[in-house]
């Protein structure tokens, strides 16, 4: 699977930006897709996620939206209200599942990642 990211940048406190993820590839295989950012000096944290039902981390509950479309190979995040500490490299993730064998079957769970967007919210 290849993600590719977009969007990112920088924008004052308050404001909005958009992200997009595409996937391509094994998609028939992806049973979620998200963001997660990495502030300066810190962790990578989950910002979003989502196949069915959205999930978000507290900190961008009701500034954050994420969406997928139908066919499940492409994710957008739209974040207002932006405030400096939002400001992180966002990364794009899907996640696959494979089954192998048989009696029973065996779950193997994979991990793409895409490049890394910055977005700075900055004065």
């Amino acid at each position: 699977v290849q993600v590719v990211e977009s969007g990112g940048g920088l924008v004052h406190p308050g404001g909005s930006l958009r992200l997009s993820c595409a996937a391509s590839g094994d998609v028939w295989s992806i049973y979620e897709m998200g963001w997660y950012r990495q502030p300066p000096g810190k962790q990578r944290e989950l910002v979003a996620s989502i196949f069915d039902v959205p999930n978000y981390a507290d900190s961008v509950k009701g500034r954050f939206t994420v969406s997928i479309n139908d066919a499940k190979t492409m994710v957008d995040l739209r974040m207002t209200s932006l405030a400096p500490e939002d400001t992180a490299v966002y990364y794009c993730n899907v996640k696959t599942v494979i089954m192998r064998g048989e009696n029973p079957p065996l779950r193997f769970e994979y991990d793409y990642w895409g490049q890394g967007t910055q977005v700075t919210v900055s004065s």
